[in-house]
């Protein structure tokens, strides 16, 4: 097997069909949207060479930079709460439940498994306030305020998008991360509890540095999905009311396939697809700068 694994061209053969495989599937895509951005057109009215036209008009779209300030938005605050509500989570299951999480684990995971319209029909119901008062409005109601059009204003309608995908996606992050704990030698966490560590200084001081990969991979993986959001917003408010909630993802999609500008989609994919890298890529350097501060200590 070492001899094998040593040998670059056997372990070049062994991974050229999975590499093929990306390649044709990944890669090919993003090179051929590329292309797409010096062109305008579609497949039905032919396509013209314009060159860097479609990213001049990009910096000039007033409504692709409101898609992309609330991308923005909607990324930092969706990917905060998912990942500090799953990482509360996993505290929970590790050192408040412990073995008897496993009941609690799954029903809190089980949104994630509905499917996005059913939980966007059900947000719809709770904080509807026509024909009919949903669950919000009437505790409002109720203890004397007033009801509030949570989808007539683009600051509500935001606000119930982030409870909605917070709520369903952090009972996944919450067993991701309790993965990463429960790797937690036992022995660390009782030689500190010897030393007077518990409650917040236990984690503080060795869970949260050793649970330090889990989370930045937790991280990386919401803030990849939030910055790529579209089945949950379009069928929640369609990126209503107006466009004040509508995300680069949705953007593609209209001028793409809606107005069948194929050069002008590509080119905001593209945008989205750099600002995805650079994200990643600066979360990961920075991780590794941190870790490599605290091995140097």
């Amino acid at each position: 097997m070492k001899n094998v694994l040593g040998d670059k061209r056997a372990a070049f053969t062994l991974l050229a069909p999975a590499l093929i495989i990306y390649s044709v599937v990944m890669l090919l895509p993003v090179v051929w949207s590329l292309g797409y951005t010096l062109f305008e057109g579609n497949a039905i009215s032919g396509f013209s060479f314009v060159g860097l036209d479609n990213f001049v008009r990009l910096f000039g779209d007033a409504e692709a930079h409101q898609a992309l300030w609330f991308t923005l938005k909607y990324a930092v605050v969706v990917t905060v709460g998912q990942v500090v509500v799953g990482y509360l989570l996993s505290l929970l299951y590790v050192f408040g439940l412990k073995r008897a999480s496993g009941l609690v684990r799954t029903l809190v995971f089980f949104p994630i498994v509905m499917p996005t319209v059913a939980v966007a029909l059900l947000f719809q119901q709770l904080f509807s306030i026509a024909p009919t008062e949903g669950v919000v409005n009437s505790l409002l109601s109720g203890f004397g305020g007033v009801p509030v059009d949570w989808f007539g204003d683009g600051g509500s309608a935001f606000v119930v998008i982030a409870i909605m995908d917070i709520w369903r996606s952090m009972g996944f992050y919450g067993v991701l991360l309790y993965a990463g704990l429960v790797d937690i030698p036992e022995d660390v966490l009782e030689s500190a509890r010897i030393d007077g560590a518990s409650g917040w200084k236990l984690v503080r001081h060795i869970v949260l540095p050793l649970s330090l990969p889990v989370l930045v991979s937790s991280i990386i993986f919401s803030i990849n999905g939030t910055l790529k959001v579209f089945d949950s917003i379009m069928a929640l408010t369609s990126g209503g009311p107006g466009t004040s909630t509508s995300p680069l993802t949705i953007s593609v999609f209209d001028h793409a396939f809606t107005y069948g500008e194929y050069g002008y989609g590509s080119t905001l994919a593209m945008l989205l697809t750099i600002i995805s890298l650079i994200v990643t890529v600066f979360i990961f350097r920075s991780s590794r700068r941190d870790l490599t501060k605290d091995s140097a200590r």
